[in-house]
């Protein structure tokens, strides 16, 4: 599952909408809706982040949040480390190979100390 997707689907379940109203409701497939919640698509485009965002009835801060968390739910992410050091290209490759099997707290940690924090 996705960022974006975990959370339209916490916005969707809160409200109470089925998939299946949503998904008519945005004339798109419900299979493509469900295939978006579970992160088996990439990144949706702008126009129809914007047009849930409207459905759902977010406002700025959470109409922001759900942009942002679009952007960063690609599912198969590719990096390219061509022109950085070695131990770019390692820390790459290992994180890749390893990813699946990371605790969710080591995940936590990680994003920690990308944020900064």
């Amino acid at each position: 599952m996705t960022p974006f997707g975990a959370r339209i689907r916490a916005l969707r379940d809160a409200k109470g909408i089925q998939l299946r109203r949503m998904a008519a409701d945005l004339h798109i497939s419900a299979a493509y809706l469900s295939a978006l919640e579970h992160g088996h698509r990439g990144r949706p485009a702008p126009g129809l982040v914007m047009q849930i965002c409207g459905y759902l009835g977010c406002i700025w801060d959470e109409a922001e949040e759900l942009k942002a968390l679009a952007e960063l739910s690609h599912p198969k992410v590719t990096l390219d480390t061509s022109g950085l050091t070695p131990a770019h290209t390692e820390l790459a490759n290992r994180l890749g190979r390893s990813i699946r099997e990371l605790p969710e707290e080591m995940v936590e940690r990680l994003l920690a100390v990308l944020d900064g924090r």
